[in-house]
Formats: C-alpha cells, sequence, structure tokens
C-alpha cells in the first residue's frame, strides 16, 4: 500500500509506513519513510512470488495494481515520487519499478498470463501528476514491449469507488496499444456501446461493469434483454461480514 497504509494497522503490526519518497498523502497523514534500495528489490520479489502462487493455485493468470495511488502509482508520479536516483527524478526513472515489476513478472508466468491496470486520470489518494500523458506514455510503451494479455485502464470520471466529472480522454492511451484494452469506470451499456462500435470500432476492447455486477446477478442477461437495472447501494461496498448489499439482490423477474 506504500502511503496509503493505515497508520493504526502499521503499528499494531510493528512495521513502519514506507514510499517513494517521504511525501504524506494529505497534510496530517503519516509520512512515509523513504523506500531502500534493497527494499524496492524486495518488493520486485514478492509480486513475482505473489503471482507463482497464484498459478500453483490454479487461477489463470494475474493482474498487476498500478493503479490508485499505491505502491507501483506512486513510484510513477511527481506527487508521491520526489526520490534522486535511478527510481525517481525522471519520466523514465519514474517508470523503473513498475517495468521491473512487469519484466520480472512475464519472465516467471509468462507474458500471456497477466495483464496491467493503471488509472491514468485518478486523482485518488493524492494522485495525478502534472505531465501524466508523458509518464503513461513511457509506461504503457514499456508494457506493451512484453506483449502481455492484456492493459487495463479507468476512465477520468471514476475515483477510487466515487464518480468524478471528468472529461478527459483515453485516447492517446489506446492509440499507443496495439493489444487488448480493458476499460472501466462508470460505463452504461450505451456508452459501451458508442465507444466499441463508433469510438474505437478498430481496437479491441472489452469494457468492464463492477459497481453494477454486485447489484445485477443477472447483468449480461438484462443488457442483452434491455431490462431495468437495479441500482447498487454504495454504502455497503465495503461492509464487512454481512450479506446486506452483496448477496441480497434479487434476479430480474
Amino acid at each position: 500500500m506504500g502511503r496509503a497504509a493505515y497508520s493504526d494497522v502499521a503499528r499494531e503490526e510493528g512495521v513502519d509506513i514506507i514510499g517513494p519518497s517521504a511525501i504524506p498523502i494529505e497534510e496530517g497523514a503519516p509520512v512515509p519513510r523513504e523506500m531502500t534500495f534493497d527494499e524496492i528489490q524486495q518488493v520486485i520479489s514478492d509480486f513475482v512470488y505473489a503471482s507463482m502462487k497464484a498459478m500453483e493455485a490454479g487461477f489463470n493468470g494475474v493482474e498487476v495494481h498500478g493503479a490508485n495511488g499505491y505502491l507501483l502509482d506512486q513510484f510513477l508520479q511527481d506527487t508521491s515520487n520526489q526520490r534522486q536516483g535511478e527510481f525517481g527524478s525522471s519520466v523514465k526513472n519514474r517508470s523503473r519499478l513498475l517495468d521491473c515489476v512487469i519484466k520480472a513478472v512475464a519472465n516467471a508466468i509468462g507474458p500471456d498470463r497477466f495483464g496491467l491496470r493503471l488509472s491514468l486520470w485518478s486523482v485518488f489518494q493524492g494522485m495525478r501528476m502534472s505531465g501524466l500523458i508523458p509518464q503513461f506514455t513511457n509506461i504503457i510503451l514499456k508494457a506493451r514491449k512484453f506483449n502481455i494479455a492484456y492493459l487495463h485502464l479507468i476512465e477520468g470520471r471514476v475515483t477510487g469507488a466515487r464518480d468524478n466529472d471528468s472529461h478527459d480522454t483515453l485516447d492517446f492511451a489506446y492509440d499507443l496499444w496495439t493489444g487488448p484494452v480493458l476499460v472501466a469506470g462508470g460505463y452504461t451499456l450505451s456508452e459501451a456501446r458508442r465507444l466499441l462500435d463508433e469510438i474505437h470500432p478498430d481496437k479491441k476492447i472489452l469494457v468492464v461493469f463492477g459497481r453494477y455486477f454486485i447489484s445485477n446477478r443477472d447483468l449480461a442477461f438484462r443488457m442483452r434483454e434491455g431490462l431495468e437495472l437495479t441500482a447498487y447501494r454504495r454504502d455497503t461496498f465495503y461492509a464487512v461480514g454481512s450479506p446486506v448489499g452483496y448477496s441480497d439482490y434479487a434476479f430480474s423477474k
């Protein structure tokens, strides 16, 4: 989690809150300790270990989470990474950790067995650097070299679990990527059809639905039949130990 870690949990477990630089998410938040070179290498090893264990457990593949203001995203952006040396201070160096993770995981389980998730426009957890397009262009081109299974992008209109009024476009990323793209972030069926059929009919794009799949167990059926969707209850998304808002939604009649 990097600097997004919870201070009370870190305190209980006796671990430091660490990150690329000693920059908190916001004023009053814990100041992370700048990671050492050895700790960065350990992160790379941990991603490989976790990926191999997932394959041993029978998963078809893994998705490397380079999004939403967590550790890999923190290294990418200068809102959280202002370190010197080979893992900071330039576009190329800020991409280095994620590039190393991509290469190591691809070598460990095969490039066709994993994808990469990025949240280009998100301001969640103190992110969204000013020179965003050059930075993400760099990492997308690096990922493309490994011919990984897919690139998973999040629209700017979603920030964390909340909707956000954004008109930023992912077109520059679509132009860079030649393989399959997953895209998520507040899509309706009509918006998804327009993206696939009108805006980018030449691209291999799969639109992902998350929140409506929680409140509609039969989402694909409802969309195919043109049925009304059940609204989701956002206040139950992260409730622990309760079926409310999780398994109590009904199928369509």
